[in-house]
């Protein structure tokens, strides 16, 4: 095998996801102490005094204690090299989750046991289902009380639409939580509590010693013995193709607070999720091509841009899935979109907000750079030889927004930062951001209230700027094309006044009802209206 396609082959890449409070960030902080990529659990070589979540980097996901941006952190285990997306659960920052389920080969669903799965985590459901992504279950919070674990398989099973195959099995639950059975090592592992603890400090038993198990927790572990011959008889066999195609999903038990049931999950990372696959890329001209990960030539995508990762420094880094070839340090690169050249002059790998400088990267891998503009979301970035026609990665989200506000400036002598500091979140997706055609205001749109919330502490605490946001008249927004030149002009011209660029300069619609939209389509039958801005790009690139 070459020593290029075991490098591809050793990659793993997943996105965490949950509703939130189920313990995603902290199981994502368990995981990267298992690994040993960090020593402490809750810090990068943090003071005890100012511990926090390794993948919540903002000061205000530090003052809320909620992720409200995904984060990338990439670790080693077992020889392999393994890239972890923590994602924000509150619905309010769906869209950034979206986007980076794009740049994933599996995900890593947390349900509470108590709560099983809620109505954040059925939305991530259905768009990993959209991409047939595979999906690994860790159902979480065993050391509480909860729910049966034949019932919580059951509504994993409904909600999926896909059979579950128990890998682990819990022993007991809440105070009578006794540790989980491993399935595939035919072993126990015995809980015991503790935030510091590794998994190497657990107890072991063979089941081969199931009278002393028997013994030790009575009436739970013959329980489970019985749900566990129950399992078997009903549920299939794991079966690494039908999981890869997203037609089974392997479960786990644990507390992950507890850093319990961790060393099963990360062993099943490495062991089960799959390595990076080809993607579809679409031409100019519409037709499409898969380009596969041991391709020759480097590509990928942008699909998150993060303004402000170090304040001091007011950087933007460009996330980039690698999804084809080798990135080797000084490389020429090239933005499909616009056909510019690209040299940056600083490429990092992430633990979170800490970077390391990359010589090279493969498929499956993220690597970040700075940039000064030029890069949108969902660009494609390919090595300067590349064809001018290659092509798009498509499949990056875009959502019409749901709410709209209007900016009020405090001190007009700031306006210069304004225009700045929106500019750089709309590009980056923590808002949109739309500049009316007629001139005045500039409206934010998002999908979440708590948006507006972030963006307006962001720009404070970033920009020094000071904002109101007031209402408006606007309900929705949908982007605009038209293969019809003279049909386009009579729309623009009867529509003036509801006619916005967004931050990617793609013209939008804005609505003030869900009449106005069916109203709309009737009176300018030639013009599409697009609930999502990638598909208005396609139609545009296709002209």
């Amino acid at each position: 095998m070459s020593d290029f396609l075991q490098e591809t082959r050793r990659r793993r890449t997943f996105a965490i996801i949950s509703h939130p409070d189920a313990g995603k960030t902290t199981l994502t902080e368990k995981l990267l102490l298992f690994s040993g990529a960090i020593h402490i659990a809750g810090s990068v070589k943090a003071r005890k005094a100012s511990r926090h979540a390794t993948s919540d980097w903002m000061e205000i996901e530090k003052q809320r204690g909620i992720s409200v941006a995904s984060s990338v952190m990439q670790m080693l285990y077992r020889d392999c090299v393994i890239n972890l997306l923590d994602t924000p659960g509150h619905k309010d920052f769906s869209e950034d989750t979206y986007r980076v389920l794009t740049a994933v080969d599996a995900a890593l669903m947390v349900i509470d046991a108590a709560n099983g799965v809620e109505p954040q985590t059925r939305r991530l459901i259905e768009v990993c289902r959209q991409r047939d992504t595979p999906i690994i279950t860790f159902i979480n919070k065993m050391d509480r009380e909860g729910r049966e674990p034949l019932e919580l398989l059951d509504e994993v099973e409904r909600e999926l639409g896909m059979p579950c195959v128990p890998m682990t099995w819990p022993v007991g639950q809440g105070k009578a939580f006794g540790g989980i059975v491993d399935l595939r090592k035919q072993q126990m592992r015995l809980f015991a509590p503790g935030e510091a603890k590794r998994g190497d400090d657990d107890e072991i038993v063979p089941l081969a010693q199931a009278e002393q198990l028997r013994a030790r927790f009575g009436h739970d572990f013959e329980q489970a013995e019985g749900n566990i011959e129950l399992v078997r008889e009903a549920a299939p066999a794991f079966d690494e193709e039908a999981f890869v195609g997203a037609q089974q999903t392997p479960v786990f038990f644990g507390s992950g607070v507890n850093n319990f049931g961790v060393q099963e999950v990360l062993d099943a990372l490495v062991d089960l999720a799959p390595p990076p696959a080809a993607r579809h890329v679409t031409r100019a001209d519409g037709s499409e091509h898969e380009v596969p990960p041991h391709g020759e030539g480097f590509s990928g995508v942008v699909f998150k841009v993060q303004a402000n990762m170090d304040p001091s420094h007011r950087d933007r880094i460009a996330f980039v899935r690698v999804n084809s070839g080798r990135y080797e340090s000084g490389m020429k690169l090239r933005v499909q979109r616009t056909a510019k050249e690209l040299r940056p002059t600083s490429v990092v790998t992430f633990l979170s907000q800490r970077r390391e400088a990359v010589e090279e990267a493969y498929a499956g891998d993220i690597i970040g750079f700075t940039t000064h503009g030029g890069v949108q979301l969902g660009d494609t970035i390919t090595h300067g030889d590349a064809p001018a026609d290659f092509g798009t990665f498509t499949g990056l989200p875009f959502f019409a927004p749901e709410l709209f506000q209007t900016v009020e400036l405090a001190n007009p002598m700031k306006s210069k930062q304004l225009q700045q500091g929106l500019m750089q979140l709309g590009e980056e997706g923590a808002i949109q951001v739309f500049r009316p055609n007629t001139g005045g205001a500039m409206l934010l749109g998002a999908v979440g209230q708590l948006q507006f919330e972030v963006v307006q502490h962001r720009l404070k605490t970033e920009y020094a700027v000071d904002i109101r946001l007031m209402p408006c008249r606007f309900t929705g927004a949908r982007w605009v094309t038209c293969d019809d030149a003279a049909a386009m002009k009579k729309f623009v011209d009867e529509n003036e006044g509801k006619l916005a660029l967004d931050a990617a300069d793609t013209l939008a619609y804005l609505l003030t009802s869900a009449y106005d939209l069916r109203l709309s389509q009737e009176r300018y039958p030639k013009v599409v209206f697009h609930p999502l801005r990638e598909h208005a790009g396609l139609a545009l690139q296709k002209n």
